[in-house]
């Protein structure tokens, strides 16, 4: 019968399956016909059934991505690119450079540094030796503090008089003068007065950044914080208009920050519906509850950190920032929860990680258990008696497991909260042992690439992609199988559609990925440079190597 042929033929590959090993699957309708061998699978072909022959390379079914910022990654690739772990010499350098071809007077804005590898505190003088007249703002690699120089204090208004918003700090000298450091809202409050990229610019910072995810497999991700780069209006107007042409390939949940500092977000949030459109599903809110471990302090933390910050109110010194307090906190998640929504928190230190928590088994007492799997991001560290409350409240654990190798971030981490500390950074096997639900977030472009392959590695090594003799937080190292597991089943849990992906058998979403190699039959040192050739979503060709684009199947 004619509907029964196959809309499309993979064959000759190695395609895992959760019951093994197959050579091959058929797909009609976007969804999976058939698993088996190549023989089978060709009896399906009819006249117009695309065959693929794979010549022994492997599929697997398509991985997820649950903490990325794709505008953001896209907004950065068109500025002042500092490669991180880059030195003072070499920052100043490469901002001279970009000044250079400035216009006079022009913003100059990128980043990403790291006070460890600048080997100093950033003061504004030092971009004022390069940059006296053009504003420069630079983010840190976190994206949670920011340096400027005078020019850029200048133009926001900001000096000796300027106060600390609630949730930030404007780092200052003995004389109560801004050095030009802004940690947290200070941030966002500098970057408020810098030039907003333009509707075609971000449209075309998201369409960059979808490429680049299809470009690893990626079919299914979280935009973690929607109005993050342009405003929130602005970046939702980027993914409805994507998505009206069929250019947003992937299955995308949309996060709108939530923040107690924008009246607006509200508005946004009441509003959601109008942008599910395609595969947008606009059901998450994002809540920023604390900051980073890092030399900034403002990560939330249960006990104090290894030293502390000079004139800086002594308790954020020692314990960090909890952005909202947990009576109001409690109230919103549980309100949130009653509306159908997920949350998905900002939760670095094990202080916020706790108030996180608390509010997910508050909204569990009021409106009982529910489906909506509210996730903890970050989770840099955890109290061990926490780990054990989220399996029982239904909360997931969204780990971000390309900083958990040796990087300029870790190097600030393990500064500011000391040795002992990080042998618990990210305890995704502590978590795993619990029973908890463990998702991967890449938080990309905090990392430079969005690629999982890296990431799949170094859960197992906790080292360096290809190996290395430092590690970080190596006992909570996990197995190649339970990291894969994090990228696709687990995910799909999370997501909502277990049902329908994570997995290649029949019944399930075409929604695979062709790869050069088996990472299950390689050394676990050579899982990084896995490459994918090709990306199906629904069983159209999403990504193809040769092409760097959707194209038609060879003949």
């Amino acid at each position: 019968m004619t509907d029964q042929y196959a809309d499309t033929i993979l064959v000759g590959g190695h395609v895992r399956t959760p019951s093994g090993w197959a050579q091959g699957l058929t797909v009609r309708d976007g969804v999976i016909d058939a698993v088996g061998t190549s023989a089978d699978m060709l009896r399906r072909r009819g006249p117009n059934t695309r065959v693929w022959e794979l010549a022994g390379d492997t599929v697997l079914p398509g991985l997820h991505d649950l903490h990325v910022h794709p505008i953001y990654a896209g907004i950065r690739e068109r500025r002042c690119k500092v490669p991180q772990g880059s030195s003072l010499a070499a920052t100043l350098r490469i901002v001279a450079e970009h000044v250079s071809r400035a216009a006079p007077g022009a913003w100059v804005l990128g980043g990403q540094w790291d006070a460890f590898a600048l080997g100093t505190v950033p003061n504004r003088t030092m971009l004022d030796a390069v940059a006296p007249d053009n504003p420069v703002l630079l983010e840190d690699t976190s994206g949670h503090s920011s340096w400027a120089n005078s020019a850029a204090l200048r133009a926001a208004g900001i000096g000796p008089g300027t106060p600390d918003p609630v949730g930030g700090i404007f780092e200052r000298d003995a004389a109560g003068n801004p050095i030009g450091l802004q940690r947290e809202t200070a941030a966002e409050l500098l970057a408020a007065s810098a030039p907003k990229p333009s509707d075609e610019e971000v449209e075309a910072a998201l369409e960059w950044s979808l490429g680049e995810m299809l470009s690893y497999g990626i079919t299914s991700f979280t935009e973690a914080a929607v109005g993050f780069t342009a405003g929130a209006r602005a970046e939702l107007r980027a993914y409805t208009r994507l998505a009206a042409r069929g250019a947003v390939r992937q299955r995308v949940r949309l996060c709108l920050v939530w923040s107690p500092h924008d009246p607006s977000c509200e508005d946004v949030i009441a509003g959601r519906n109008h942008y599910a459109i395609g595969h947008l599903t606009p059901d998450c809110v994002k809540i920023f509850l604390d900051g980073v471990p890092t030399d900034s302090h403002t990560a939330a933390m249960l006990e104090p950190y290894k030293d502390t910050v000079a004139g800086r109110d002594p308790e954020f010194s020692r314990y960090g920032i909890l952005a909202i307090a947990p009576a109001v906190l409690n109230r919103l998640v549980t309100r949130f929860d009653r509306m159908g929504i997920t949350v998905k928190f900002h939760a670095a230190g094990d202080g916020a990680v706790r108030a996180a928590l608390d509010a997910i088994e508050a909204a569990r007492t009021a409106n009982g258990h529910s489906p909506h799997m509210h996730n903890v991001g970050h989770c840099t560290f955890v109290s061990k008696a926490d780990i054990v409350r989220a399996a029982q409240i239904g909360a997931t654990f969204e780990v971000s497991p390309y900083l958990w190798r040796p990087s300029p971030i870790c190097s600030d981490i393990a500064a500011a909260v000391g040795q002992a500390a990080v042998e618990r950074a990210w305890p995704v096997r502590e978590m795993l042992e619990a029973r908890a639900l463990v998702v991967a977030g890449s938080d990309w472009c905090v990392v430079p690439s969005v690629n999982p392959w890296a990431a799949i590695e170094t859960l197992v090594t906790r080292q360096e992609p290809g190996g290395s003799a430092d590690s970080f937080g190596e006992s909570q190292a996990i197995t190649l199988e339970q990291a894969f597991d994090l990228f696709t089943v687990n995910s799909a849990r999370q997501e909502g559609m277990a049902h329908r992906v994570g997995r290649v058998e029949p019944g399930m979403l075409a929604d695979v990925i062709v790869v050069n190699q088996d990472p299950f039959d390689v050394p676990i040192g050579q899982v990084h440079t896995t490459q994918v050739k090709l990306t199906f979503i629904e069983g159209e060709l999403a990504f193809d190597a040769n092409t760097r684009r959707p194209g038609a199947p060879p003949r």
